[in-house]
């Protein structure tokens, strides 16, 4: 208010003192100039001219004023024209219409035609058609169709408000350039940024520095990319972060929608899943946020914590996501995790190891369930079959069962190999090492008989029963027990035969047990 007063004075005191000092001429005058650059007068409630020796004649517009320039049109209260130096000076009321396709509104302009700078203040408005731009301070270039406010400016556009300490408008590509202090707030979301690119029209945002996203559950890091307004989708590069209470998705670029919670994560791509202890390492994934779901691919590895042993799982592929932890309570909400994994599966940890064609685990009942040419190690025995069913208990393995085919091999520390083979197995482990193994239905057995004194080996012993069973100690076998139809016989250390030291379809798969986690991240088990 104070800088319009200020205004009026100032015209008061120009127009006061011209009038006293110039010469009268008549308004039809003005319009004997005809240039492209001059700014012409339409219309004005009252209009007298200055004479002016050095500084040029003067116009003074009072009322309704119209002024054009080309396809440019002014519209004011009152101004001053310097017809030598083709500038306007207006006040009150301004309206610059640029084309019919950028309207500019103020209470104060000063405009230099020769070069088309507007400079404008005081309630400074533009608009496209599209959005508004607020700001006390705007230049606008009517050549170059920009506009540049340096001192705090707002951009509304529909429900999206945008603000800046400066700003760059385009109106040829509908762009403004946000620089310093940038902020948007929009009902679906919040950001904060130093520097944005956003299109009026498209209402794209293209980020061109570190940038936070963020609604009431979730946030988004990025340092590049852009995000679509209109769409809610948007790519992110540079490792971006995308968060909420319980998960964390990162890699070298994300692409987004919003709307679906669906992405698509590529390069080096890390997804955590802190509530379950779940992480997923890949090259690329396919995830949705809103879901808790991930499938990720290109030698991805996924670590699940444990209780001071860490367990590891490697595959071409892996697949995770969340289901009812009672799936026949339609009305539980208690969610956990399951993943699948496919096609060259390794698993490692420091007490237990494992490979197979496929894997699949739910923390709604903790099995682990291993299908197609199984294996699995723990300590110095090998476990094979058909299918094999691991149990958990607090994140250890519990007991097993193996399903057709089962075998069990343990290596004692002289490299001799006691076996236990039948249709099915079943065993129990007991901190994460074996205790005890039975096999049920045409079962048998080789083991290595040992001298209670001194624990050397007598002879080997080969028996058939109905059901076997083997009990560990200290990670070595140390009983064995046949029920039902028991034949065997046993052989002196010295005069074993070759082919009874094996059971059949015996196989010792060392060289397939990972040994570490270097193991699962290098090429895949070849068959």
């Amino acid at each position: 208010m104070q800088l319009k007063r200020a205004y009026l004075i100032m015209l008061t005191t120009t127009l006061s003192f011209l009038f006293s000092k110039g010469q009268v001429v008549n308004y039809a005058d003005s319009t004997k100039r005809d240039s492209t650059k001059f700014i012409k007068i339409l219309a004005a409630d009252t209009f007298r001219r200055i004479k002016q020796d050095s500084t040029g004649d003067l116009n003074l517009l009072i009322g309704h004023v119209q002024m054009k320039q080309e396809n440019t049109l002014f519209y004011c209260d009152s101004a001053v024209q310097n017809i030598r130096t083709n500038t306007i000076e207006a006040f009150g009321n301004i309206h610059v219409n640029d084309g019919d396709t950028v309207h500019v509104y103020s209470q104060y302009l000063k405009y230099l035609g020769n070069t088309k700078i507007a400079d404008l203040n005081e309630k400074v408005k533009l608009t496209d058609g599209k959005a508004t731009l607020t700001t006390e301070s705007l230049q606008y270039d009517v050549n170059a169709k920009i506009g540049t406010y340096l001192n705090n400016g707002k951009l509304v556009n529909k429900q999206t408000t945008l603000t800046s300490k400066e700003g760059y408008y385009y109106a040829d590509t509908k762009e403004v350039y946000f620089q310093k202090n940038v902020k948007v707030v929009d009902p679906a979301f919040t950001m904060h940024t130093d520097t944005l690119l956003y299109n009026t029209n498209s209402e794209i945002a293209s980020f061109l520095s570190p940038t936070l996203i963020y609604d009431s559950t979730s946030s988004i890091r990025t340092r590049s990319g852009f995000y679509d307004m209109k769409k809610e989708i948007g790519s992110f590069q540079k490792r971006p972060v995308i968060k909420d209470s319980s998960q964390t998705i990162i890699a070298d670029q994300i692409d987004f929608d919003q709307k679906t919670g669906e992405g698509l994560a590529r390069g080096n791509m890390l997804y955590q899943d802190t509530s379950n202890g779940v992480s997923i390492v890949a090259g690329q994934a396919n995830f949705n946020k809103e879901k808790k779901i991930v499938k990720a691919y290109r030698f991805p590895l996924m670590v699940i914590s444990q209780d001071n042993d860490t367990l590891y799982v490697s595959s071409d592929t892996l697949y995770s996501g969340m289901m009812k932890k009672d799936t026949s309570n339609k009305a539980n909400k208690d969610s956990v995790r399951f993943f699948s994994a496919y096609h060259h599966v390794k698993i490692f940890s420091d007490s237990l190891q494992g490979k197979s064609d496929s894997l699949y685990y739910s923390a709604a009942d903790s099995i682990f369930r291993f299908f197609k040419d199984p294996a699995l190690w723990a300590q110095e025995s090998q476990i094979t079959g058909d299918t094999i069913l691991l149990k958990t208990k607090n994140k250890k393995a519990d007991s097993v069962l193996i399903i057709d085919n089962a075998f069990s091999v343990n290596m004692t520390k002289e490299g001799l190999f006691n076996q236990l083979r039948g249709n099915n197995m079943t065993g129990s482990f007991v901190e994460g090492e074996i205790d005890f193994l039975r096999a049920k239905g045409n079962s048998e057995s080789v083991y290595y008989l040992q001298d209670d004194e001194d624990s050397s080996y007598m002879g080997l012993n080969y028996a058939m029963a109905d059901v076997i069973g083997m009990k560990f100690k200290n990670k070595e076998l140390k009983r064995i027990s046949w029920i039902n139809a028991v034949k065997g016989i046993t052989y002196p250390m010295d005069k074993i035969p070759g082919d009874k030291k094996t059971l059949k379809n015996f196989k010792w798969l060392e060289a397939e047990k990972p040994k570490g986690l270097a193991d699962l991240i290098s090429s895949p088990i070849k068959k």
